[in-house]
């Protein structure tokens, strides 16, 4: 039998066995008929212990909401019809109350996912049992250091016991690595994949994003500059993605990063719903445009006030090939390949 065959037919097979309709007709009511976001991207602190040079989050300082704050928000996230809490920026282990959130959120009926840089994974590994969805971003192997400005080894250590952990408490969905695609690890993109498929987890990539507000002396050094370098390296991925290797991005996508092409109608602000930890709400991480605040007026206020606020913004908006808001439009767009592989939210 055909390899390619075998590969698609097995990735199709897990898929579809991870396929919940209960879920998939809550978020297509609260997404097609009532036209609202099913996913709360919530900045849930605003510290960092890492500091990267190319990012502009951990700049944004500010008083941290207690965790009352938070369980508020969570109720009247759940009552707008938010059906998944993903916490994120700046690096929400920093948060010694995170088990407390992850539970409420769980508790309510949100299905729950973390980011988180991984720097503190070994320490804080056991207390994430009520967070579905792990992802740890994971730019690079030999280049991780010069990148991160921390030991790969010390990552993977953490790594490694978070998914023993998950083990023991049965969690059933694997671990993503989510690899940031930058002039600096190229290289070490087959390396990553072929590590992935060891560990027993899965492996996302997107490319960098240049932030304006970083210096040009950072993108210069960072940024993909390279292009026939990145191109190849992207067509690899989509090669061993069509082997059966544990890439969850679509090849429909990773055809569009490498091309650099932009080609579908975005619909990540009717997906997920963006707050800072101020609770501002903002229409995505590209445009951080402040349309209300969820604190003060509540989701369903700020979400009505702000439709034609949010249609002006999307129409305006150049686009991006950030894999959360790439993929979930395409899905929307019910683009059959993504449709058969979807699964990440």
């Amino acid at each position: 039998m055909n390899n390619n065959y075998t590969s698609e037919k097995n990735e199709k097979s897990i898929s579809m066995s991870r396929f919940n309709p209960i879920l998939a007709s809550r978020a297509l009511w609260q997404i097609r008929v009532r036209k609202r976001p099913f996913v709360l991207s919530h900045g849930v602190n605003a510290r960092c212990n890492m500091c990267c040079k190319f990012c502009e989050y951990w700049k944004k300082t500010g008083k941290e909401p207690i965790k009352e704050e938070i369980f508020k928000l969570l109720n009247d996230a759940r009552e707008f019809g938010i059906g998944v809490y993903n916490a994120w920026t700046v690096e929400p282990l920093l948060r010694k109350d995170l088990p407390q959130i992850m539970a409420y959120a769980k508790g309510i009926g949100m299905i729950t996912s973390m980011v988180t840089n991984g720097k503190l994974l070994y320490e804080r590994a056991e207390e994430l049992g009520d967070v579905d969805y792990l992802s740890v971003s994971v730019d690079g192997i030999k280049s991780y250091k010069e990148i991160r400005r921390m030991d790969f080894e010390t990552l993977l250590k953490g790594l490694k016991k978070a998914i023993e952990v998950r083990k023991l408490q049965k969690q059933k969905n694997p671990i993503l690595m989510n690899c940031v695609l930058t002039g600096k690890n190229l290289d070490d993109i087959e390396t990553l994949i072929l590590l992935a498929k060891k560990l027993g987890v899965k492996v996302s990539f997107e490319p960098v994003h240049e932030f304006p507000g970083i210096n040009g002396e950072t993108w210069n050094e960072i940024g993909i500059r390279d292009m026939k370098k990145f191109r190849n390296t992207v067509d690899r991925i989509i090669e061993l993605k069509k082997q059966g290797y544990p890439i969850i991005n679509s090849k429909t996508y990773l055809r569009m990063v490498r091309d650099g092409e932009m080609n579908y109608k975005c619909r990540a602000s009717g997906v997920i719903i963006n707050v800072t930890h101020d609770g501002t709400l903002e229409t995505c991480r590209v445009q951080n445009e402040p349309l209300g605040n969820v604190i003060w007026d509540g989701f369903e206020s700020v979400w009505k006030n702000s439709e034609e606020h949010r249609k002006e913004i999307v129409k305006n908006c150049p686009g991006c090939l950030f894999f959360g808001y790439a993929e979930n439009s395409l899905m929307q767009s019910f683009n059959p390949e993504v449709l058969m592989h979807y699964e990440w939210m």
